[in-house]
C-alpha cells in the first residue's frame, strides 16, 4: 500500500577520510564557522520540506566524533546513522538498503545524495534537485566553468577550450528511489564501483538525468584553503538569516 504523501530521504556521506585536508582527522569532523563541516551540511538538508528523512553514513571509527556532533550540534535533527563501506559506491549502497523497507512501501519516493563536504547547498538547490528528480527521474546540480582548458597527453601544451556543455558536477544528486535502489543491486552483483551516484546510474538505468543549474556557493571542501574560504562564506551566510 502507497502512502499518500511519500517524501524524499537526505543521504549525507561522511565515511570518507579526506585527507588532501592535511588533517588526521575526518575533514568533515573539522570546525568551521563555529560548527563541524558535518553539520552545516546536515542543517541544510534539513531546511527543505521535501526531505523528510535524514541519513547520515559515518566510518565506526569516527563514533566518538559522530556521537560528540549529533549531542551539541545537531540534537535537533532526528538523524539515522549508517555505517559506510570501503568505497563511495558502497557506503550509497549500505544507505539504501537501509532504506529499503520505505522505498518500497512508497515512503520514501526520492533520494539525494550528498558530501557531507559540501557545507553550503541552499534549500532552494536542494528542493530543486527533488522537484526535478521526481519530474525526470534523475537531477544533478552542476556549474558551467568557461576557464577549463584542454592539456595534451603529457600536459606539456594547451590544446584550447574544453568542448561545450561540460559542467562541473556538484551534489546533491537525487533520483527517483526505486530505480536507485534497483541499479545499486545490479552494480552491487556485477562488482562495478563508479565515480558517483550518476555514474551507476548511467550504467544500470535507462532513467532519463536532468541537469540543473548549480552554485558557486555550494562548494566543496577539499583541500586546506578551502576550509579558509568555507568560514568565510559561512560566517557571511550566516550573517543574513
Amino acid at each position: 500500500m502507497r502512502v499518500s504523501s511519500p517524501t524524499a530521504a537526505g543521504v549525507v556521506l561522511a565515511s570518507g577520510a579526506g585527507t588532501r585536508v592535511g588533517s588526521a582527522t575526518n575533514k568533515v569532523f573539522l570546525p568551521v564557522a563555529g560548527r563541524r563541516v558535518v553539520s552545516w551540511a546536515m542543517e541544510a538538508m534539513a531546511r527543505p520540506a521535501e526531505v523528510g528523512v535524514l541519513v547520515l553514513v559515518v566510518r565506526p571509527q569516527d563514533h566518538e566524533h559522530v556521537e560528540w556532533v549529533l549531542d551539541r550540534e545537531l540534537d535537533h535533527l532526528e538523524i539515522e546513522i549508517v555505517h559506510g563501506g570501503q568505497t563511495r559506491q558502497e557506503s550509497e549502497l549500505h544507505a539504501l538498503r537501509h532504506l529499503a523497507a520505505r522505498i518500497d512501501d512508497g515512503t520514501i519516493d526520492t533520494v539525494l545524495i550528498h558530501d557531507a563536504a559540501r557545507p553550503a547547498p541552499s534549500p532552494s538547490l536542494i528542493a530543486g534537485v527533488v522537484h526535478a528528480a521526481r519530474e525526470h527521474g534523475g537531477a544533478i546540480p552542476g556549474v558551467r566553468d568557461d576557464s577549463l582548458r584542454m592539456v595534451n597527453e603529457d600536459g606539456s601544451r594547451l590544446e584550447g577550450q574544453t568542448p561545450a556543455g561540460l559542467i562541473r558536477v556538484q551534489t546533491p544528486q537525487g533520483f527517483r528511489a526505486r530505480p536507485l535502489l534497483d541499479a545499486y543491486e545490479k552494480a552491487a552483483r556485477e562488482e562495478f564501483v563508479g565515480t558517483d551516484t550518476a555514474s551507476c546510474m548511467e550504467n544500470f538505468s535507462d532513467l532519463p538525468v536532468q541537469w540543473i543549474a548549480g552554485e558557486g556557493t555550494n562548494i566543496k571542501i577539499t583541500y586546506p584553503d578551502d576550509l579558509v574560504l568555507a568560514e568565510q562564506l559561512l560566517t557571511e551566510l550566516n550573517s543574513h538569516d
